[in-house]
C-alpha cells in the first residue's frame, strides 16, 4: 500500500439531514491523520451540485464552504470522482471515499451504487444494506421474519393518507392506543418524527411525516430506556458496549439530538446487567447480518421499563459523527480512538472492495 492514501470525504447532500452531515464531516476531517491521507473534500449542495472544496474545515459546518467552493475550478470534482473512468487526471485517482452523508441520496444505497460503478472503495454498507437500513418499514419486516424482537408498527402510504385521511385515522385508532409515534419510513436524525397523544396531533403528525416520504410509519409507544450499540466490521462484525440516551425533550427528536446545548445526556456504559448487555450486543450483530451490513452501523433499541423486554428499533448505516454522536463515543469507550476508528473504517472499505473483486 502506498505511503499516503487519497481519500475523499463527501458531505452535505440533498437531504433533510444536510446540516447534520456538515457537522459530522467537520469532525471526521479533523480527526483524519494527515500523515496517512491526502484528504479531498467534496461537498454536495442541497440542490445536488457537487463541488470540490479546498478551504478551512471549520467553514464546512456553517455552510460558508459553498461560496468558496463555487469560486474554484469545478473540473477538480470531475477529476477526483471520474479519473480513469472519463479520462480524468490519474494523479487524482482515489483510494477510498468516506461518504459522511445522512438520509436519502446519501445513506440509502443511491450514492453507494455510484461508487460501485466507479469501482472505488467506500466506507460503510453496500448498496443493498444501505437501502434496507434506510427503509424502516422493510428493515422491520426483515427483522421480524428473522425472529428479532420488534415493536408493533403499521405502514401508511402517503397516497392513501391524502385520498382518505379519515379512514387512515380510524384504522390507526383501531390498531393502536395513544400515544403513538409517526415518522417517515426513509429518514434519519429524527427528522419528521412526532409523538401524537390524540387525534388532532395524529393528523398533524401524518402531515408532517408526509413532507419527507411517500411511505409513513406508525409505531406503538413503549415506556422505555433508549439504548444504542455500535457495530464494526465486515465478515466478522463486533459489537461495542451499550450506551443510553436520556433525552432533554419528551423523546430524542432532532432538536434534542443536535441543538439542546448538551442537555440530552449520553451514558456510556449504560447501567445494565451483564446478561442484558450480552443480549443486546447479540441482537445488534444479528440485525447487522440480517441486512448484510459491512463497515459500520449503529443499532438502536428500546428496553421496556418494568419488564426489561428489549425491542430492536432500527439500524443506521451511516451513524452520526458529530461531537456528541454515540457511535464514535461507544468505540472510544472501548479503547478505539476517533482517529483509529476512521483508520479501521477505511481499511474495511478497501478490504471489502478487494474481496468483491
Amino acid at each position: 500500500m502506498k505511503e499516503k492514501l487519497n481519500v475523499a470525504v463527501i458531505f452535505g447532500g440533498k437531504s433533510g439531514e444536510h446540516e447534520v452531515s456538515l457537522m459530522s464531516a467537520t469532525n471526521v476531517i479533523k480527526a483524519m491523520d494527515k500523515d496517512k491521507y491526502n484528504i479531498y473534500m467534496i461537498g454536495i449542495t442541497k440542490n445536488g451540485q457537487w463541488m470540490a472544496y479546498r478551504g478551512e474545515v471549520e467553514n464546512i459546518m456553517g455552510g460558508s464552504w459553498e461560496k468558496e467552493a463555487a469560486e474554484l475550478d469545478r473540473q477538480e470534482t470531475v477529476n477526483l470522482m471520474f479519473s480513469g473512468i472519463l479520462g480524468g487526471d490519474p494523479a487524482f485517482r482515489l483510494d477510498a471515499v468516506f461518504p459522511v452523508l445522512h438520509g436519502p441520496n446519501g445513506e440509502d444505497g443511491t450514492i453507494q451504487g455510484l461508487f460501485e460503478m466507479l469501482d472505488i472503495p467506500y466506507v460503510g454498507c453496500g448498496v443493498l444494506a444501505s437501502a434496507l437500513g434506510m427503509d424502516k418499514a422493510v428493515s422491520k419486516q426483515l427483522f421480524r421474519t428473522a425472529g428479532l424482537p420488534v415493536g408493533n408498527y403499521e405502514v401508511v402510504m402517503k397516497a392513501d393518507w391524502l385520498k382518505d385521511p379519515e379512514g387512515i385515522i380510524a384504522r390507526i385508532e383501531t390498531d393502536f392506543s395513544y400515544p403513538v409515534f409517526v415518522k417517515p419510513a426513509n429518514m434519519g436524525s429524527s427528522v419528521g418524527i412526532s409523538k401524537a397523544h390524540n387525534q388532532d396531533e395524529l393528523t398533524a403528525a401524518l402531515a408532517e411525516a408526509a413532507k419527507y416520504d411517500r411511505k409513513l410509519l406508525v409505531e406503538e409507544y413503549i415506556s422505555c430506556r433508549e439504548l444504542e450499540c455500535a457495530v464494526l466490521g465486515n465478515n466478522e462484525p463486533m459489537a461495542s458496549g451499550i450506551g443510553e440516551i436520556i433525552p432533554s425533550h419528551e423523546f430524542y427528536d432532532y432538536e434534542a439530538k443536535y441543538f439542546d446545548d448538551g442537555k440530552s445526556v449520553l451514558i456510556i456504559p449504560a447501567g445494565l446487567s451483564e446478561a442484558k448487555t450480552k443480549e443486546i450486543r447479540s441482537i445488534a450483530v444479528k440485525a447487522y447480518k440480517v441486512l448484510d451490513c459491512s463497515g459500520m452501523s449503529r443499532v438502536d433499541f428500546f428496553m421496556e421499563k418494568g419488564t426489561g423486554k428489549v425491542y430492536l428499533n432500527e439500524i443506521n448505516t451511516i451513524p452520526g459523527f458529530t461531537k456528541i454522536s454515540m457511535y464514535p463515543k461507544l468505540w472510544d469507550a472501548a479503547g478505539i480512538s476517533y482517529s483509529e476508528l476512521i483508520d479501521r473504517l477505511i481499511r474495511l472499505a478497501i478490504e471489502r472492495h478487494l474481496e468483491r473483486k
